[in-house]
């Protein structure tokens, strides 16, 4: 039976609010190479400050190295993702919620925006799965102090954009930050076709 459809899915309004749920997108101009072209997902944004993943940094280090017990959740592709420059040696775990599981009173699950959740590493992963559609591991997150992140925004080198539950699952091989990008309206959508290395244009 095919799954009811959240118009959520599908429609991303546009965001310029940072907030948990958004997206940071890497403009053009930041080249700084942690970030060039990232796609950052925001967990946590409050007065301590802001805490995010980068979305699309698959690493060669499968999930089953790590965290055996969750590689049946994981999906493709099968491993950690790399979140950010801070403390690489930890792990964060996100999902994308089935449509209609409340997150709320769920031991291992903290709700973060729409369907998606963070879920704690230690909770049971059979007592998880059945909720979830999939779950994505980072290993380390990025982080920014209160103030930091608003004075890069003003400095133009983030677009801050609505994320859909598919881009926290984004498949192999996908260009998420040009997806992204594509799916805004003009003129923000023609930056999608900047090239990835200027020094070729």
């Amino acid at each position: 039976m095919a799954q009811p459809e959240d118009p959520e899915d599908f429609v991303a309004p546009a965001a310029y609010r940072v907030r948990a749920g958004t997206m940071l997108l890497a403009n053009t101009d930041l080249l700084e190479p942690t970030f060039r072209r990232s796609v950052i997902y925001v967990v946590e944004h409050n007065d301590g400050g802001t805490l995010g993943v980068v979305l699309n940094r698959p690493s060669e280090t499968a999930v089953y190295n790590v965290l055996p017990q969750w590689v049946k959740l994981a999906t493709k592709p099968k491993t950690m993702f790399i979140g950010g420059p801070v403390k690489r040696d930890a792990a964060l775990c996100l999902a994308t919620l089935r449509v209609g599981v409340d997150p709320a009173g769920v031991n291992g699950l903290r709700h973060v925006q729409g369907r998606i959740a963070m879920v704690d590493l230690d909770a049971d992963p059979d007592a998880i799965a059945p909720l979830v559609e999939g779950v994505r591991i980072f290993a380390g997150y990025s982080g920014w102090t209160i103030g930091q992140l608003e004075g890069e925004i003003e400095r133009d080198d983030w677009i801050v954009l609505s994320a859909l539950p598919s881009d926290v699952l984004v498949e192999p091989r996908v260009d998420l930050w040009g997806r992204v990008l594509r799916r805004q309206p003009m003129p923000l959508s023609l930056l999608a076709t900047h090239p990835i290395d200027l020094s070729r244009n």
